[in-house]
């Protein structure tokens, strides 16, 4: 399951993001969501796979991003266009479809 997690990331559109769940249920098993939050804390290469781009359902950012902490996600977000608002992104918006 983590190689197809960590495949599924850079299938994502730079400016877009993605939840746990959306990539749980791309895997086919919308209950996994947090398998897919573990999993991507676990990742071993940041940029190869781009796990800053995933947030919680309500887009929210990771407290716990592997990679420098919430303010290093926010930055990675904004570097790419996504507008984030304390440290929420609007998933209307910035949710790949």
């Amino acid at each position: 399951m983590k190689e197809k997690v960590y495949e599924f990331l850079r299938t994502i559109p730079k400016g877009r993001v993605v939840t746990y769940g959306q990539i749980a249920e791309h895997l086919g098993n919308k209950k996994a969501a947090r398998a897919v939050g573990n999993i991507l804390h676990n990742n071993p290469d940041e940029n190869k796979y781009p796990c800053y781009k995933a947030v919680d359902s309500k887009g929210n950012l990771s407290k716990h991003f592997a990679f420098g902490g919430i303010e290093k996600q926010k930055e990675k977000l904004e570097e790419e266009g996504i507008e984030v608002c304390n440290y929420k992104v609007d998933l209307d918006k910035y949710k790949m479809r």
